[in-house]
């Protein structure tokens, strides 16, 4: 789930240098999202988690629940799991432990708000 984290450069402010990814679908567009998020291949394997401590990171906990999914999935094989997001709402379900701004509006990010340049046939448009 780290998307625009990488390119942010929190892997070089953290020095880290074992980054995952766990990519998650589940906001198909404003204020529309699928009933479940779900997880796209590849999935992460829980061997290279095994004991850490891991940061799970998002641009916005909107409902919470593509972070609750991802928290969830850790929490069994690590030894401590934190979430950090740019934008946290008041109706996510999970309370973030590092939030650098509170808001109920939408937020327009840079990386989603123009439609993709080349779109996959199997996926209706936004």
């Amino acid at each position: 789930m780290a998307g625009p984290c990488r390119e942010a450069g929190l892997d070089y402010a953290l020095d880290v240098t074992n980054l995952f990814v766990m990519n998650v679908e589940f906001c198909t567009g404003v204020d529309e999202r699928l009933d479940l998020p779900v997880v796209l291949p590849p999935p992460l394997d829980v061997v290279d988690l095994t004991g850490a401590r891991v940061l799970v990171a998002d641009d916005v906990a909107d409902t919470g629940r593509t972070l609750e999914l991802v928290r969830d999935f850790c929490a069994g094989h690590v030894t401590e799991v934190r979430t950090a997001v740019v934008y946290e709402k008041p109706q996510s379900v999970v309370p973030c432990d590092y939030v650098w701004r509170r808001t109920h509006r939408w937020i327009d990010f840079p990386w989603s708000s123009l439609p993709p340049v080349v779109r996959r046939s199997d996926r209706p448009a936004r």
